[in-house]
């Protein structure tokens, strides 16, 4: 998948000018990108769209104009942009119940060693995490997926025949869910883009 080129990147009047436009059309987008798994994680699927709309907000929300600063963020997001064959997502873990975040937070210590895709019974997509986002004593409510698919996963995820699940197997936090449908579709787009 191609990554975000600094010549795609409009000045901060012109992005104002078409921001609510881009807006909605990445919001549509992500619709068909985001997988809840269990009460409070959520996977939202990036690409270069996706990455493209993340760097002009931070653009905008920053003030960032210089030459320089700019191509540092491209940098950064451009590293989210899921490279051939595989996927990558931001991972939310959105706990609502101020009270209890932070012993939720640590009650999730090792989550980044139990998320997989699975493709039918047989075949296992582990994610690989960012490292720096876990620590001994607590995680990340945002974290960085990336799921690399070896031909034989590719071609079963892209073809449709078997079933394909997020899931999350965690001591403490035990769900999954299917992949299917316009999510399926918009995923396997990702896996075909050369």
């Amino acid at each position: 998948m191609e990554k975000v080129a600094l010549d795609e990147i409009v000045g901060l009047e012109r992005y104002e000018q078409i921001r609510d436009a881009f807006r909605r059309r990445i919001i549509e987008l992500k619709k068909h990108r985001r997988v809840a798994v269990g009460g409070y994680v959520t996977f939202v699927f990036e690409n270069h769209d996706t990455m493209l709309f993340q760097t002009q907000e931070m653009l905008r929300a920053e003030h960032i104009v210089d030459l320089d600063k700019i191509r540092e963020e491209l940098d950064v997001y451009n590293e989210l942009v899921p490279d051939r064959d595989e996927l990558s997502s931001t991972m939310l873990i959105e706990i609502t119940e101020s009270g209890t975040i932070r012993d939720t937070l640590v009650g999730l210590i090792g989550i980044d060693r139990a998320v997989r895709m699975q493709i039918g019974d047989s075949i296992a997509v582990p994610g690989e995490f960012e490292g720096g986002r876990t620590k001994d004593d607590n995680v990340s409510a945002v974290q960085y997926v990336r799921f690399k698919f070896d031909e034989r996963a590719r071609q079963a995820f892209v073809d449709g025949c078997a079933p394909v699940r997020l899931v999350i197997d965690h001591p403490r936090y035990r769900h999954s869910t299917p992949i299917e449908g316009a999510v399926r579709e918009s995923l396997a787009a990702d896996l075909t883009d050369p």
